[in-house]
This record gives structure tokens, sequence and C-alpha cells, in this order.
């Protein structure tokens, strides 16, 4: 089982620990429900560090990532951050990831921890022909996540500096310490929030220095159980759920992510052919009638037809009502269409919604 540097951090918090993805994480120190109001309302704390981390440096560093992605990084300037699919050439989505750009000879990618080996794999076999330097840094540069309506508030008094100036899906360099520390105005929560990039020999010391500066204006840990319930209500995809190799993204919610104006990239002649043949299946938010939880793989039914599966499903701690995702039939994904979800041997009614199911009056900008 592997550890993050605040293992030890987790245990003294009591926290309950889980395996995910060979890794040992905080499902939660309090309530996940405790924990979801808390980063909706104030502020939480979340370590990520079992997410990939990658670097690719060199000359051609910008036509190699516009290979290998859907979104089109020539639109990036210094120092700002896009989400996008990785596909294989089926158009399949091998992972979704965040590329960050300091110039166009250097990079770096956050990938799903899942496929962090899948990933850098993949990176290396297309890699080749651009001649370029590429490094897993997963183990060397940890990361953790400021998430709420307080964090930028919380972050300006840990580090006594402004921050304000770092707009969403933008990142900088600062000293900590007079350690470098790399801070991005992202997250996976649907608030504003910081994700933020330490040395992993320093991370103890960080995490230590931001709860003891803001503990008494309410900041706590919080786990993997508040995050999934956080990113659903946003309607942010889960990788492995919401979609798979098997999936492509012209039928998710982030079909906006596939820009076909660029030249070239993996996977755009599938996608090209699915966009003229039409999309038979899609991804559509739901919200349950009746009373019962959906969960991931449960039949979606029109009348006595499946048409499709729950994709993700949970309570919703900031509507107080069950939500969820499915890949159904395009015909049926239509906001206002009643569908049925067969929970065990019984069928309860939902509704299509729009997505997300939440929005916050917190976060400005959008995604690049």
């Amino acid at each position: 089982m592997k550890k993050t540097p605040l293992y030890d951090i987790h245990l003294k918090g009591n926290a309950k620990m889980v395996s995910f993805h060979d890794y040992a994480m905080p499902l939660h120190y309090d309530t996940i429900i405790n924990e979801h109001h808390r980063v909706r309302k104030n502020a939480g704390l979340f370590d990520i560090s079992h997410m990939g981390r990658f670097e690719i440096a060199g000359d051609k560093a910008l036509p190699f990532i516009q290979h290998m992605i859907t979104n089109d990084a020539g639109k990036l300037e210094d120092m700002q951050v896009q989400y996008t699919p990785v596909c294989n050439e089926q158009g399949g989505i091998l992972d979704d990831i965040l590329v960050y750009k300091w110039h166009t000879d250097h990079f770096m990618l956050v990938v799903n921890c899942a496929n962090k080996e899948k990933d850098f794999f993949w990176f290396q076999r297309h890699a080749a022909p651009y001649q370029l330097e590429m490094r897993d840094v997963t183990d060397t540069i940890s990361l953790i996540a400021l998430q709420g309506p307080m964090s930028l508030h919380m972050l300006e008094n840990t580090l006594s500096r402004k921050f304000d100036c770092l707009k969403r899906f933008s990142f900088g360099d600062f000293a900590w310490d007079g350690i470098r520390t790399i801070i991005s105005r992202t997250g996976y929560t649907g608030e504003d929030g910081f994700e933020i990039f330490v040395n992993a020999q320093h991370l103890v010391k960080f995490w230590n220095l931001l709860m003891d500066k803001n503990g008494q204006d309410g900041l706590r840990p919080a786990g993997l159980g508040a995050r999934d319930t956080l990113r659903l209500e946003a309607g942010l995809l889960l990788y492995g759920n919401d979609m798979d190799e098997t999936i492509t993204p012209l039928e998710t919610t982030i079909d906006w992510t596939v820009k076909f104006d660029k030249d070239t990239f993996l996977g755009k002649d599938s996608l090209l052919q699915q966009k003229e043949k039409g999309i038979d299946r899609k991804l559509a938010g739901f919200e349950m009638i009746d009373r019962g939880i959906p969960r991931h793989g449960y039949p979606v039914l029109k009348g006595n037809e499946i048409i499709g599966k729950v994709t993700s499903g949970s309570f919703s701690p900031s509507m107080n009502k069950n939500i969820g995702l499915c890949l159904i039939k395009s015909s049926y994904a239509n906001v206002g269409e009643e569908l049925q979800i067969q929970i065990r041997n019984a069928h309860y009614l939902a509704r299509v919604v729009k997505t997300p199911f939440y929005k916050s009056k917190n976060v400005t900008g959008c995604c690049l």
C-alpha cells in the first residue's frame, strides 16, 4: 500500500483510511456531510498527492501536447491551466487531465491516480519523434487542495501575501520559507480554491502551517468522500465511472473540450466520424423523484426498456436530494425526461435535469 507524506497526519487526525488505487487515503475525518458543507460554506483541506504529475520539456513540447490532447493548448498563455481528455485512436477517453503551461517548451500534466502508469507509457510511446525530456515527479512533488469560499483569505493569511491576482485556471511560482511552491487556482469541488504543489519533504510542514494559521477560522481537513459528493454536485466527471476508454468525449458533458479546428490530434478521425454519424448515447444528469439513492452501475429504464446505466450517484448534501449521472440513449437525454432507476428489484422514478446540479456563487471565470 502506497502512502502520501501526510499519512501519519491523517492517522493522528483519526481519519477513516481506505485503499484507493493502491494508496492509503482518508475517506473522512468528521462525517462526509459535515466536510461537504464546510467546503461549500468555509474551506476544507484535501490531500491529493495520489494524483500523478509529469513534466515535459523540449523545443517541440507544444506540438507534442497538441497531438496528445483533444483541447487546444495553443490557446494557452504562459502560466495558464487547461482541462482536457486524452484519447486513443478510436476516440475513447484514456484519461482526463490538467495541462499546465510554463512556456511553449515546458509543460506539466496532472493525471488521475488510477491511470498514472498507463498515461506515462502512452505519452512516452508517442514522444520519440519530438525529442523531449519527460519526468514522473509524482513522488518528489506533492499536491494538496485548499477549497471553499474562504480559501483565498486563508491562503493569504498563511503566506502573508496577496493572491487575488491569480485568476481561475492560472498558476504561479512562489517562494515559501525559501522553498519553491507552485500554486494553481483550480480544483475539483465546484468552489473557489487552490491546488498547491510542494516538495514532498516539506509537505507536512506546509500542511501544518495552513492548519495552524486558519484552524481558528474553521479550516479542517476533508477526505475522498466529500471530494466525491462535491464534484458530483458540480457536474465534474470521475474517470472510471463517468468515462473510460469505451466512451468518447462527444458522448459526455465534456464534448466542448474537443477542438476539431486543430490540425490533428489522436482520435480526431474517429471522433469526426462519430460526430457526422450522430451520437447514439449521451451522459445526462438526473435527480430522483422517488426516494432512493442511485449508485454506479444501476440500470436506467424507460418503460420496460433498459436504455443505459447510472455512472455516478449520491445524496446531494447541498440540495438535500438524490442525484446522479447516467449514460443513456441520446433520444432520452433531454431535460425533463422521466426515467426509472432500478435499485435492487424495484424501479424508482427520476427526471433528467441540467448540469451542474449545483453552481457556486463564489466561482468566477471559466474552464479553458
